[in-house]
């Protein structure tokens, strides 16, 4: 009887560690999935302002000359962006695109009929949205890269990620935007 009971006791043990287990892997997939759907979001959000850009470009280019590399930095923007795979290459696309935009926005500033254009304006409200679109993609992002991480390096979670072998996430990392003030005047 007293076997019995002790074998019962250790499968069931067993049975739980297995369960364990099994859900602390699971959330470190849904964690890991969740990362990846929002790198996913920044790129459908950076393909927008590029979108942008261009856009800007085309209605400010009859006021200031661009070279034909700002039409081709867009398109290579565009390609990188479908194949970006991590935190950093999305980085950069962004930084980059954001680069462009500073200079298009530091023509329309000086060209008071261009700023005043009612089409310049409308495309203006849509790169606001989009820019708080983006920001509010990396905040999502880094919340769940910082739960996975959390999760890697805390008991007893850790036990599983070092079982499988998972790897530390990388944050979006944007410091530039954080230590400069926002260019231009668009709160008309």
């Amino acid at each position: 009887m007293i076997e019995t009971l002790l074998l019962a006791a250790f499968v069931l043990i067993i049975v739980a560690l297995v369960v364990w287990f099994i859900i602390l892997f699971n959330r470190f997939q849904v964690l890991r999935n969740g990362a990846e759907a929002g790198l996913s979001q920044i790129a459908v959000a950076l393909k927008k302002r590029l979108d942008m850009i261009s856009q800007l470009i085309e209605i400010v280019k009859s006021y200031a000359k661009f070279e034909r590399g700002v039409f081709e930095k867009i398109t290579e923007l565009r390609s990188r962006i479908n194949q970006a795979e991590n935190a950093e290459n999305i980085r950069h696309v962004d930084e980059q695109s954001k680069g462009i935009l500073d200079k298009i926005l530091a023509v329309v500033e000086n060209y008071p009929t261009l700023k005043a254009s009612e089409n310049v304006a409308a495309l203006m409200k849509t790169v606001t949205d989009v820019e708080d679109e983006i920001a509010r993609q990396r905040y999502t992002y880094n919340n769940i890269v910082q739960e996975f991480n959390t999760r890697r390096t805390t008991v007893p979670s850790n036990v599983v990620a070092r079982l499988c072998s998972f790897k530390k996430l990388d944050y979006l990392k944007f410091e530039d935007e954080v230590n400069t003030a926002p260019k231009g005047t668009w709160n008309q």
